[in-house]
């Protein structure tokens, strides 16, 4: 095996004066143990090659490669002939990169075909280069565990460029691209890696993976990307999975959500290697789950994403509550506190095409329900699409979260009574709304015949948002909030930030341009007037003398 710093392309040749020494091997001989990779599939082939293997680094070092039950799947369903893309979602620590490493060489020494192409080329793209170095390093390091005279066949180029080049059975090239889509323009990959696809910049990452796939077709190439959850629904990796388009084997290890970071059936869901010996072990995984949860915060979020594999976001300069924060308020539904005393209404009138939302309070109890109302067109399943979220948009409106009324815009004052409705013939005891929308407010509450309720006004500004946030944390913190379990909340705030002014105030704000925060918006307003009028002193009756 030798290594070399200068800058050879298998397909531009040699610098003028020099050679590759390639001896009489002329790209024709193989490794030595081809000969016992007798599959017919390639993916059989692919499975009894990387069981050749040993591992590089780790524990195990040194001891032969045994693919785990979900890596076995995994490539057995990317190498079908039918699937031209295989997606891979997992939690942190269970070998996707040494996995794909290990199915680049093989495609690197033609092991997946009876009869490979020549000049094969693979690509490990990742964010950034130290990235894609991860997977590059797992390759060099199976090559050293090859005998010295298989090792001879292999060019390493660690210079600006980190390059392996296999000098047998037709030749191959396998070399590290970073996320810009201008570096593998004009390639033929006949496999590519997309490592940690979720951590990529969109638009950079975008053009890299269309650049990729669309090279893909010369040779009938095949692609492997492979990443943890990313943070959102409206990600690129989220939209593999749950859009995934023809030709594509998908591969999700996610638990369900609404489960305590510590549970340890859904830790081994996100992390199935924990029982093969593959990682992290289920006892460590659990106290580092509640090591997360002890410190809270970005910490909890991270270890969600990162080692339990969920959708949640790991920005903390400024959510407006985490998601574990959040969901310290969901009760199950028989255990949801009455409807008793006064109740507050919450609403965020939507605009032209958007969302309104009602969030109803009863600050004696601490009970909180939510709606949201579309319009009628483009249709939910459309609109879901649109904002980057699937399907969720259907998934609330079968749970009875989410309403459709009028065509192109939802009609206040017709949607404002049936949000009464809800009430079941109980009148709330005030509305708070938007300071902003004060002529269409009146309008609605006159058309559903409210016009006696008193109606409290809120600027979504610095001024009167910074107090409406800190009553609603507190509130929340204080547990003072419980709401069954709702999609529609849930994701609402885990789309809300707040935005800070140099004096420290806070003011609502979305973390992305199609988030849908309206519900979590009503909800910070009913909650805050709740608290206020929990913290106004009773008027006490004065005696009378006769």
């Amino acid at each position: 095996m030798k290594h070399d710093e200068r800058q050879i392309s298998m397909f531009a040749g040699a610098p003028s004066g020099e050679s590759l020494n390639r001896g009489d091997r002329g790209g024709t001989v193989p490794l030595s143990f081809l000969p016992r990779i007798t599959g017919k599939s390639p993916g059989m082939r692919a499975c009894q090659f990387l069981a050749l293997l040993r591992i590089p680094e780790g524990k195990k070092a040194g001891k032969p490669l045994k693919l785990a039950k979900f890596q076995k799947s995994f490539v057995k369903g990317t190498f079908r002939p039918d699937v031209m893309v295989g997606v891979l979602s997992i939690g942190r620590g269970n070998a996707k990169t040494a996995l794909a490493a290990g199915l680049a060489l093989a495609e690197l020494v033609g092991a997946l075909q009876e009869a490979p192409q020549p000049k094969r080329e693979i690509i490990f793209a990742a964010r950034n280069r130290d990235q894609a170095r991860i997977a590059f390093n797992f390759l060099v390091g199976y090559l050293e565990g090859l005998p010295e005279a298989d090792q001879e066949l292999f060019t390493i180029r660690r210079g600006s460029k980190l390059e392996v080049e296999f000098q047998g059975n037709g030749g191959g090239l396998a070399r590290v691209i970073a996320a810009d889509g201008k570096s593998v323009l004009g390639g033929a990959p006949t496999l590519a890696i997309l490592d940690e696809r979720a951590a990529w910049e969109r638009e950079k990452g975008d053009s890299l993976e269309n650049a990729i796939l669309s090279g893909l077709g010369k040779r009938d190439g095949r692609a492997l990307i492979i990443s943890t959850s990313a943070p959102d629904d409206a990600n690129t990796f989220s939209r593999w999975l749950d859009e995934p388009p023809p030709g594509t084997f998908i591969q999700e290890h996610r638990p369900p959500m609404g489960l305590p970071a510590d549970d340890p059936n859904s830790l081994l869901i996100a992390n199935p290697g924990a029982i093969e010996g593959i990682g992290a072990t289920p006892d460590w995984l659990v106290a580092q789950a509640r090591r997360a949860i002890a410190r809270g915060g970005s910490a909890l979020s991270s270890f969600r994403n990162l080692n339990r594999n969920e959708r949640v976001s790991t920005e903390d300069r400024s959510v407006l509550v985490t998601v574990d924060e959040w969901m310290a308020a969901e009760v199950d539904p028989d255990q949801l506190p009455p409807r008793d005393g006064p109740c507050v209404l919450g609403v965020d009138l939507g605009g032209s095409r958007s969302m309104s939302a009602a969030a109803f309070y009863w600050p004696d109890t601490g009970r909180l329900e939510a709606l949201g109302t579309f319009p009628a067109f483009p249709s939910l399943a459309d609109r879901g699409a649109a904002d980057g979220v699937s399907d969720r948009y259907v998934q609330m409106n079968e749970r009875g979260e989410l309403s459709v009324m009028g065509e192109n815009t939802v009609p206040p004052g017709r949607w404002l009574a049936e949000v009464v409705k809800h009430l079941d013939g109980q009148t709330p005891v005030a509305i708070v709304g938007d300071r902003f929308r004060h002529a269409e407010f009146v309008e609605a509450m006159q058309g559903a015949g409210l016009a006696r309720v008193p109606f409290i006004w809120r600027g979504f500004g610095w001024k009167d948002s910074a107090e409406d946030i800190e009553r609603f944390r507190r509130a929340l913190f204080d547990g003072e909030v419980k709401v069954a379990p709702s999609m529609l909340l849930r994701f609402a705030f885990a789309d809300a930030i707040t935005l800070v002014d140099p004096a420290g105030n806070h003011k609502l704000a979305k973390a992305r341009s199609l988030g849908r925060i309206d519900a979590a918006a009503a909800a910070v307003i009913a909650i805050a007037q709740g608290a206020r009028m929990k913290a106004t002193p009773q008027k006490k009756a004065r005696a009378l003398w006769t």
